[in-house]
């Protein structure tokens, strides 16, 4: 008798739990569906905040002053950042100039970042700071006849000249400009010290 008991017993309390399983199915289902997207968005956010440094074309909103009047700064750093490299083939010097090709996602600065780093890879110069670079680079992009988005295999040439000249323009800024230069070098990975 005790045995038959516990058999029903058993039977009940699995066809108590089929039966709350049918009647919640549809609550347990929608549960998974939004926790499955829940993580979907969190490991895209995740990677998208790996890949922010990279993020196509960083445009450098400084003040008016910043590029209009430039004043003497005597700034001598040591530059620890980290040298861009680029694969030849992306990178072609002629005897004035630098000439980069875009790959998929760069933009204008992304040329000019790595026609710098070409030029310092020639040149080196230990004065130039994270902010130095920035400005050079947001420099030389404005110089640029093209605007605008690029398309994969377009190039773009950047005078040795100008660039000379857009470092010897850095060294010009102020205290305050450079300061205000920190927020957007310290998003660029190879500027970071």
């Amino acid at each position: 008798m005790d045995e038959n008991m516990n058999m029903n017993e058993e039977e009940r309390v699995t066809d108590q739990a089929k039966a709350w399983l049918q009647e919640n199915l549809r609550v347990i289902v929608s549960f998974f569906i939004v926790a499955a997207i829940a993580l979907g968005i969190y490991s895209y956010s995740q990677r998208a905040d790996e890949t922010i440094d990279s993020a196509d074309d960083m445009t450098v909103a400084t003040e008016s002053e910043t590029m209009d009047s430039i004043k003497t700064a005597d700034v001598k750093a040591n530059d620890q950042s980290k040298t861009v490299t680029t694969p030849k083939e992306l990178s072609r010097e002629t005897e004035g100039s630098f000439i980069e090709t875009a790959t998929k996602g760069d933009g204008t600065t992304h040329l000019a970042r790595r026609a710098l780093a070409n030029y310092l890879e020639k040149s080196p110069d230990s004065s130039l700071t994270g902010e130095h670079k920035v400005y050079v680079e947001d420099y030389l992009r404005k110089q640029l006849k093209e605007r605008g988005p690029l398309a994969v295999g377009q190039s773009a040439e950047f005078s040795k000249d100008m660039i000379r000249q857009a470092i010897d323009h850095s060294k010009q800024l102020s205290d305050k400009q450079l300061q205000n230069l920190k927020k957007y070098s310290s998003r660029v990975a190879a500027y970071r010290s």
